[in-house]
């Protein structure tokens, strides 16, 4: 088979490295790809948002499967373009259609899909300009913290927690006012939830699922999850905290309820949902949909699967998942984030990467990389992610934190806390 990735980060470095392990796999391409999946399959220089462009590429090179990496390609509609073209309409594509990307694309859509499906989730007020004095409202009605969300897509950075009443109203109102461009023309207030935050993947075909393992991961730059927001810093799998008993809520109470909600809602979906739920005093409560892997959480919970990745991807596309079997491997991954000094606000690329000889238990994804002159350079904000799996957390830290010391570039930077609150 022949299959086409659509990404440039370690999710998709991840994702071909678990695909290449497939024996039904024959080429594997990724567009556009970065320094490390050069090494698994062919990079493509590829927009992610020129679908003419990828249409092209897919019949000239008999791609068999698409696997969607990164939201933006969802939200705007590439699983419906391919599926409603004749030349198109028999090639696999893994990931929802625009409708069930609105699950990530729309935090307002999110909220009224879980409200009519009683899926557990924050209170919460949607306002805009025209009803900004409502948001005014029901912040009032809140305890501190507050919580605002953007509607839209902001590059991971439209959430906003204020810590007074008059900071949250100033905010609301400079998000309306299009602090991030149309993405909050339309802000969702939520109260805030205490507890301990975990990501919950499952694949579905629209009708079945299988649950993938569980990660949590590490958002914030500094350690002890303090400063700025990043796109992640680290992931764990599995999660302490998330015996029998907590998965069987989560299986019940949301996962369950919301394949179902989109049956009744005749919504296509074919591909990953990725539960963003927090833990309070035991329960799961959503506090957000992705409809793609997470990431660095796919750095950790895609080596952990034993089945072969490319089986789960074509039940999915001919709606026969009921029929998989997955199989888990019981030790734990950590993975660890280097990333760009300066990140995640600026930062400079193009630094020259030295890598050590890497040892058998630990991976090595590249997210922000690219090879040039047979030389390996910084090009993102995220740089390496590396992975390690061990019998125990801090066996498996040890190694990643050994390799995140080996590796060498201008401004360098890492944790070395991840897995701090789960030990």
């Amino acid at each position: 088979m022949n299959i086409l990735i659509l990404g440039s980060g370690g999710r998709e470095h991840a994702l071909a490295w678990k695909l290449a392990q497939s024996k039904k796999t024959n080429k594997l391409f990724i567009a556009p790809g970065n320094g490390g999946t050069r090494l698994i399959g062919k990079n493509v220089p590829l927009s992610l948002t020129d679908f003419s462009k990828i249409k092209e590429f897919v019949l000239q090179n008999s791609v068999n499967m698409v696997v969607v990496g990164p939201e933006d390609p969802l939200v705007r509609g590439i699983t419906d373009f391919f599926i409603t073209d004749d030349l198109l309409k028999n090639v696999a594509i893994i990931g929802p259609s625009k409708q069930g990307a609105l699950l990530e694309g729309s935090k307002n859509f999110a909220k009224e899909f879980m409200l009519r499906h009683q899926i557990p989730t924050a209170k919460y007020k949607s306002c805009t300009l025209k009803n900004i004095e409502d948001g005014f409202l029901f912040l009032e009605q809140l305890n501190a913290p507050y919580v605002l969300k953007a509607d839209g897509l902001a590059a991971g950075k439209g959430v906003i927690i204020q810590d007074t009443l008059s900071k949250a109203k100033n905010t609301l109102k400079e998000m309306l006012e299009g602090k991030f461009g149309t993405a909050s023309k339309t802000v969702v207030v939520e109260e805030f939830l205490k507890g301990i935050e975990i990501s919950v993947f499952a694949l579905t075909d629209g009708d079945s699922y299988v649950i993938l393992p569980e990660a949590k991961d590490y958002k914030k730059i500094g350690v002890g999850d303090t400063g700025l927001n990043t796109g992640g810093m680290g992931a764990v799998s599995p999660v302490s905290f998330a015996g029998e008993e907590f998965m069987e809520k989560v299986k019940t109470k949301i996962i369950e309820p919301t394949i179902n909600g989109l049956q009744k809602e005749r919504i296509n979906y074919k591909g990953f949902i990725f539960f963003g739920l927090i833990n309070v005093d035991g329960n799961p409560y959503v506090i957000e949909y992705n409809v793609r892997l997470g990431d660095p959480e796919s750095e950790v919970v895609l080596p952990r699967i034993k089945s072969d990745l490319l089986d789960l991807f074509t039940l999915t596309a001919q709606k026969q998942l009921n029929k998989a079997k997955i199989e888990i491997n019981s030790q734990t991954a950590v993975t660890v984030m280097l990333v760009s000094g300066g990140y995640p606000e600026r930062y400079e690329k193009n630094k020259i990467i030295t890598l050590p000889d890497i040892s058998d238990n630990t991976l090595l994804f590249h997210a922000g990389t690219k090879f040039e002159n047979n030389k390996y350079f910084t090009n993102g904000g995220r740089v390496l992610s590396i992975t390690s799996l061990s019998v125990n957390m801090n066996e498996a830290l040890l190694n990643s934190f050994k390799l995140a010391d080996k590796i060498t570039f201008e401004g360098k930077y890492y944790r070395n806390d991840i897995g701090y609150d789960l030990k």
